[in-house]
């Protein structure tokens, strides 16, 4: 009876286990087996070896690719955990309406990337946004036209990602505040702490594991973002949006050099697992020592 117990869970997720071993890890490994091909616009088995990582890493494009993730990722980490402990702080002080005020702050993360970009399409193009809004109200000298600007234009893809998900790192970050040692507070303000030396000597110190919770969920978000940069700005004007994922559909896809796209995918991996990987080690040590 016993073995019958065991048994039919194991019959009941198999069918899952088989789909994600295949659907997942198996075109992973088809993708890594590509870029070592000299496939074109479709697959190939003729070998190339390394030749497609050579030519990738000497691509002007993916020099840019790469510079424009340095700038997105930088200011939407920084902003995004900012913001999201501000809001977190300012809920957690048990203002009225706290639960209406959580909804509207997590209510951006329910939308999809493609509705997001949508949305902050129009809100930011000149023609029909916020600038047309403004100045057909009377105020004719407003300008904002960053999203037609090869040099402004990424920081709009960075203000939209913020928007998107700044509610959900506040999520985490109440979460945690809601767990910290009520006593140390209470024994603070007796010794006559502020209110805003308790947070920074006392509470924030406590948040470490949220901290770098939200940076690995940020970090990722931030390597495979394509929805959002292809609906906002379909990596324009020129390449001046065009991040790594952008990069490996244009290649893949447009360009017909499967394998090359296929290598930029397979350092985007590899960028994934570096931060993803040590932080999945670190938490299942921590659960096996507290077990």
């Amino acid at each position: 009876m016993k073995a019958h117990n065991n048994l039919l869970p194991r019959l009941l997720l198999s069918p899952s286990a088989l789909l994600v071993l295949v659907c997942v890890y198996g075109y992973i490994m088809f993708t890594v087996y590509l870029s070592f091909t000299a496939s074109t616009m479709l697959p190939t088995a003729e070998w190339a070896g390394t030749a497609n990582y050579e030519r990738l890493l000497g691509l002007e494009n993916w020099e840019v690719s790469l510079r424009n993730l340095a700038v997105f990722a930088g200011l939407y980490i920084v902003i995004a955990m900012v913001l999201g402990l501000a809001l977190a702080i300012l809920i957690d002080q048990k203002i009225r309406a706290e639960g209406v005020l959580r909804s509207v702050f997590l209510y951006p993360m329910a939308l999809s990337l493609i509705v997001t970009g949508t949305a902050w399409k129009w809100l930011l193009d000149p023609g029909v946004g916020l600038e047309h809004t403004l100045q057909s109200l009377g105020w004719s000298s407003f300008s904002f036209g960053w999203i037609k600007d090869g040099d402004m234009a990424i920081y709009c893809v960075v203000i939209a990602a913020v928007w998107q998900t700044s509610g959900f790192v506040m999520a985490m970050f109440l979460a945690g505040l809601r767990g910290v040692d009520s006593e140390q507070i209470s024994a603070a303000r007796v010794d006559g702490a502020r209110t805003w030396q308790i947070y920074a000597r006392i509470v924030i110190p406590q948040l470490g594991p949220v901290f770098v919770s939200a940076f690995v969920i940020l970090a990722h978000m931030a390597i495979k973002s394509y929805d959002l940069v292809i609906a906002l700005t379909n990596g324009g004007p020129g390449r001046s949006t065009w991040l790594p994922s952008v990069f490996m559909y244009q290649y893949t896809f447009a360009r017909n050099e499967m394998a090359v796209g296929a290598a930029s995918s397979v350092l985007m991996l590899i960028a994934i697992s570096v931060v993803v990987v040590p932080y999945l080690l670190r938490e299942m040590r921590g659960a096996k020592n507290n077990g």
